[in-house]
């Protein structure tokens, strides 16, 4: 389908979209990195390290992009990640979550988010409650209770943040509140951008700042600044922490930002239900390596013991499909959705959904693949030393998959990894 005033072909224009239509702090935001931002350009450069080997006969006429994650069948092995202050939208999560359920996927919600939890499940059933270790263990388990009392099926503890605030390049501050003082800083950038100033007027709403499931329900919002203090005085979880919650909650816990297989190792021990391998858009440790560069190690380390998510610089469906050849069950979008958001609003979000969707088809149609879970690492071209800084050796299977006068299929990656 061409491009054309409500349609968008690729991801790349959504975010050109998004970028005209924005005011320039809050699009800056969304590209918001560390430091040089190196972790986050590497997040998205190392894809276009990973090569294909295609086939040309005996191709499947359809495919079956359909997956499970934690027990539940999504339609494509993709689904949203939590990202916090969507400014991008009067609607905000709620939009992003119909637009989920309405292309068959789930919703990650952060705690950090602009509407609460009550709202976004009864938009997608299928929604998982995010968190970061904010409080006592009393209040997270509290967090993670309310989620399921409103009808989440999983509750994600993200883990890689080191609170470095240093933007090298000139990231926006968020404000804490739109005060009139506030509002008057911001008024000569908004006044540029008609279209997103319409948006809320027709909202007859402002840009929502607080974080609604940090506070208690039906209570006013903190804001932003009053958690995110609150969590810097927090002392990190250890792992004995982390294993008191997964016993204490009735939810499939999700361990966020997994980059080293002896982590992944121990998340499986304590009982996470699932990992992501994440370094959290490249806000944490500017210099990490990108996430796909981590995946492969963290599957070999782990095998089926537990599933093994993926979140960190997917811009096409051909990504998605480079993490399920290379272990991952399913990857987590972020970034992309929000440019969507900004470019669409609902219809934008479910537009870079049908994007990736299709780019996943394709590439199991280039592969001769007939399911996402009939792709294995040999479909994919490792190059050495790919996998660089993840703390163990290489996979041996995927040292074989990378040496190009090696041609016998490496082991099949197990399903449930």
């Amino acid at each position: 389908m061409a491009s054309s005033t409500n349609w968008f072909e690729t991801i790349n224009e959504a975010q050109w979209r998004a970028k005209k239509r924005l005011p320039r702090s809050v699009y800056l935001a969304l590209l918001a990195a560390t430091e040089r931002g190196l972790t986050l350009s590497d997040n998205v450069a190392a894809f276009d390290e990973l090569g294909w080997r295609p086939r040309v006969a005996d191709l499947p006429a359809e495919r079956d992009l359909t997956t499970t994650v934690l027990g539940h069948e999504i339609s494509m092995p993709l689904l949203i990640s939590p990202v916090g202050v969507q400014a991008v939208h009067p609607e905000g999560e709620v939009a992003v979550a119909r637009a989920a359920a309405a292309e068959g996927t789930a919703m990650g919600l952060s705690s950090f988010g602009s509407k609460p939890v009550e709202e976004v499940a009864a938009a997608n059933p299928l929604t998982f409650l995010q968190t970061y270790w904010v409080g006592s263990r009393e209040d997270i388990l509290a967090r993670a209770e309310r989620g399921k009392a409103a009808g989440a099926k999983a509750f994600i503890l993200t883990l890689d943040w080191s609170f470095a605030s240093r933007r090298d390049w000139g990231s926006p501050p968020i404000p804490q509140q739109l005060d009139l003082k506030t509002m008057a800083s911001f008024a000569p950038e908004v006044i540029r951008k008609p279209r997103y100033l319409a948006t809320y007027l027709r909202h007859r709403t402002l840009p929502e700042l607080g974080v609604p499931n940090i506070g208690e329900p039906g209570q006013p919002a903190p804001g932003f600044f009053d958690a995110y203090g609150e969590w810097m005085q927090t002392p990190p979880p250890s792992w004995e922490d982390l294993a008191w919650l997964v016993d204490q909650l009735d939810l499939p816990v999700v361990i966020k930002g997994i980059s080293r297989p002896d982590d992944a190792r121990r998340a499986v021990d304590v009982g996470a239900a699932a990992i992501s391998v994440s370094n959290h858009g490249g806000n944490n440790l500017d210099g990490t390596p990108g996430s796909i560069r981590s995946l492969p190690a963290v599957v070999e380390a782990v095998g089926d013991q537990v599933e093994v998510l993926f979140d960190g610089g997917i811009r096409r469906g051909a990504d998605a499909v480079k993490a399920v050849a290379l272990g991952a069950r399913a990857v987590m979008v972020g970034r992309a959705y929000l440019w969507g958001m900004a470019a669409g609003g609902e219809q934008g979000v479910r537009n870079v959904l049908q994007v990736l969707r299709a780019g996943i088809d394709e590439a199991l149609l280039g592969l001769g693949r007939a399911s996402v879970h009939d792709l294995v690492p040999d479909d994919v071209i490792v190059p050495a030393g790919f996998t660089r800084g993840s703390g163990d050796p290489a996979p041996a299977a995927l040292a074989m998959a990378a040496d190009p006068a090696t041609r016998q299929a490496p082991a099949q990656a197990s399903p449930e990894g």
